[in-house]
């Protein structure tokens, strides 16, 4: 009897219950949660160098990050200065020399790394003492030498050489020359010949101008005593000499009157960088701070957002796009909308990027847009706060930004206050659809034509044209007149001859190579076998493991692609007989290949051999050797061009063979270097079962 009594009493309460509340309607959001940010211990140095000790002791660990907050410097002619100075602070210092410096941060099992503003340091917390000495004699006392100096003087040049086929490399710095200016420090690029302007002595100086506690901030964070770091802070820092830091002049920024295209010629581009980009003055400090920061969530802050949903999930344009804008407190930053796209839709990229900035700032956006950014925001915030990183981190951007006390505790309701209206009129201030740079980094023989005639509005954008350094030049000409006496079957000699004749190439009846390359810290492993008998086995691994491998032995063949078979038949069949060969130019000779045009590959003259609807190859018009073939492939239910780019050519048995394979498919790029290659060696029948 008395259950039946509770559980009429709570199929009662349920039903009241249920009555007063209209699902039919979305709940309103409580008031925001209130914050209660645990300021940091803090002490200064007569030097001027400021400390923040953040004590957590759940685990025994801690980091020590030192941050020095200069005025923004031009280096002019000696672009990269401040880069050399920072990759030879930390090796060692005036009391302790680079090995036995290293040798003891491994000892300690601890992490310490320089940039030229800046040091961090963490470990274990037994080893704090020195670990706080460590980084303070190498920061301090910086042993630079000219050995090191010219060590990192030729890394530095070679990892220019090597971005410089790069489109992404060359988008991102024209986007910021034409952005800022190449008198402004984000305007500026590191070039081999600026790299050769600097000297052990610019460093020297470099470090003496800069590397100053007067703008400096340590901040200690983990299992550690705040008197006891006090203490180490005085022993290890006092020391270090305050000095007047230097300010260098540059221009403020200008956006241009009416939105313009800017193309960057990039023959070799497989896709398209397209950059909507307009500077803005916004700081962190002021008002329209968060409607600003939701305004560009909304718009391209993710997966979810405007920009993606329209190029990607609804147009197939791209594998993702994007909007981002900076705060600075020094200078002017930059609103930017991008996207990588395939060359046939970049002018419809341009278009419909256009119209998104365009419709969020004269359009209020949706309620259900502004709680879910808003709720996005409430949860990455609070998740933050876990983290005692975190809280000095804050501590941090209140003094270097000029921010209230009171930044970080009102942050959530600050948040939650931003409305549809505050958001719009953010948009409306800082994103400038009429008055923006678009710039488009690609293969102008594919994509230009159809940029020209880009009308937004109602109208026609003015297109002016830049090479990959960010200069003004004249329309690009893409294809020059052909010889007369030049047809694809000459071209196709003119190969055969530049590897070896036809002669030698008669008498390989196989070829075996091997080859790897380094991907996202792995290592992939290429192995290629060919006769002269339709017989082709390619076998890739990844860390030894087999991902794809295609066999075909004369008239039957088949893939297996991550551990499933499948037999090759009809189209597919075909084209791997089709480069089964091992130099398939011989018996092209007698085909329906078409010579197409002369472009440029690399800044190399090449002729473009169409051997199918879906290939085109390219040789050398001086070398006659081949430079790359472009295949269109399908993936995902889009259509991208696959770049294979042939370089090094070394001679092996009397024939020449390319010792570098890069292949390019939308934004990824393998270079392959080839580490064996034997010709009638190493292969039988039974590698083609």
């Amino acid at each position: 009897m008395k259950k039946s009594i509770i559980l009429g009493v709570l199929s009662l309460f349920m039903a009241v219950s249920y009555a007063q509340i209209d699902r039919s309607k979305q709940p309103k959001a409580g008031p925001a949660p209130e914050i209660n940010l645990k300021d940091p211990q803090t002490f200064d140095l007569k030097n001027g160098l400021k400390v923040m000790v953040v004590e957590n002791h759940k685990l025994p660990r801690v980091s020590i990050q030192l941050t020095i907050d200069n005025p923004l410097i031009v280096e002019g002619d000696k672009a990269g200065v401040s880069s050399l100075t920072g990759s030879l602070l930390g090796k060692g210092s005036k009391n302790i020399s680079k090995d036995d410096y290293f040798e003891e941060v491994d000892y300690l099992g601890a992490n310490v790394n320089f940039g030229s503003q800046s040091a961090f340091a963490s470990g274990l917390s037994k080893y704090f003492p020195r670990l706080m000495e460590l980084l303070a004699d190498a920061a301090i006392n910086p042993n630079f030498t000219q050995e090191e100096f010219e060590k990192e003087q030729d890394i530095l040049i070679e990892g220019i050489k090597t971005g410089e086929k790069s489109v992404t490399t060359a988008a991102r710095r024209v986007e910021d020359l034409l952005a800022f200016g190449a008198d402004h420090p984000y305007g500026e690029y590191t070039s081999e010949e600026t790299v050769n302007n600097v000297t052990l002595n610019d460093v020297t100086k470099f470090y003496n101008d800069y590397f100053r506690p007067n703008n400096a901030y340590l901040v200690v964070i983990g299992d550690v005593d705040f008197k006891e770091v006090k203490k180490l802070v005085k022993k290890n820092f006092s020391k270090w000499k305050k000095g007047e830091v230097p300010t260098t002049a540059f221009s403020e920024p200008q956006n241009v009157s009416t939105t313009e295209i800017n193309f960057v010629q990039m023959p070799n581009a497989v896709q398209s960088e397209v950059a909507v980009q307009n500077t803005v003055n916004l700081a962190m400090k002021d008002s329209d701070y968060f409607p600003t920061l939701i305004a560009n969530n909304i718009l391209g802050g993710g997966g979810e957002a405007r920009l993606f949903n329209n190029l990607r999930e609804d147009k197939g344009y791209t594998y993702g796009s994007y909007s981002r804008i900076g705060n600075d407190s020094k200078t002017v930053t930059r609103f930017r909308a991008s996207a990588s796209v395939r060359n046939a839709v970049t002018d419809s990229s341009v278009v419909e990027i256009l119209k998104e900035i365009d419709k969020i700032a004269s359009e209020p956006v949706s309620d259900e847009e502004l709680e879910d950014v808003k709720a996005k925001y409430v949860g990455n915030f609070v998740m933050a706060l876990e983290r005692p990183q975190t809280i000095a981190r804050y501590a941090l951007n209140i003094e270097t930004e000029g921010l209230p006390k009171d930044f970080y505790k009102n942050y959530l309701s600050r948040i939650e206050a931003v409305s549809k209206e505050d958001v719009q009129k953010a948009a409306n201030k800082y994103f400038k659809s009429d008055n923006a740079r678009v710039v488009v980094t690609g293969k102008g023989s594919d994509v230009l034509e159809n940029l020209e005639k880009v009308t937004f509005k109602g109208k026609k954008l003015n297109v002016k044209y830049y090479d990959k350094y960010g200069k003004s030049i004249p329309k690009p000409k893409f294809s020059k007149p052909i010889p007369a006496d030049v047809n694809a079957k000459t071209v196709l000699k003119s190969y055969i001859d530049a590897i070896g004749g036809k002669e030698k190439l008669d008498k390989i009846e196989s070829v075996l190579m091997k080859a790897e390359a380094a991907v996202q810290g792995m290592t992939l492993n290429l192995e290629l076998k060919k006769t002269n008998k339709n017989q082709l086995m390619q076998d890739v691994k990844v860390m030894g493991n087999s991902m794809n491998k295609q066999v075909l032995d004369g008239d039957k063949g088949y893939v297996v692609a991550q551990g499933q078979r499948k037999d090759l038949e009809g189209d597919d069949l075909d084209k791997v007989k089709a480069e089964s060969s091992p130099f398939p130019e011989v018996n092209w000779l007698d085909s329906n290949i078409t010579l197409e045009s002369i472009e440029a590959v690399d800044g190399e003259d090449a002729y473009v051999l169409k051997v199918s609807d879906e290939k085109s190859i390219y040789y050398s018009t001086e070398t006659g050797l081949k430079l790359q073939e472009v295949n269109t492939v399908e993936a995902g239910g889009q259509t991208f061009n696959q770049t294979l780019s042939y370089g090094d050519y070394k001679e092996v048995a009397g024939v020449k063979f390319p010792f570098t394979l890069s292949q390019t498919m939308g934004p990824q790029k393998i270079d392959f270097k080839v580490t064996e290659l034997k010709v009638n060696e190493g292969v039988s029948d039974e590698d083609f079962n």
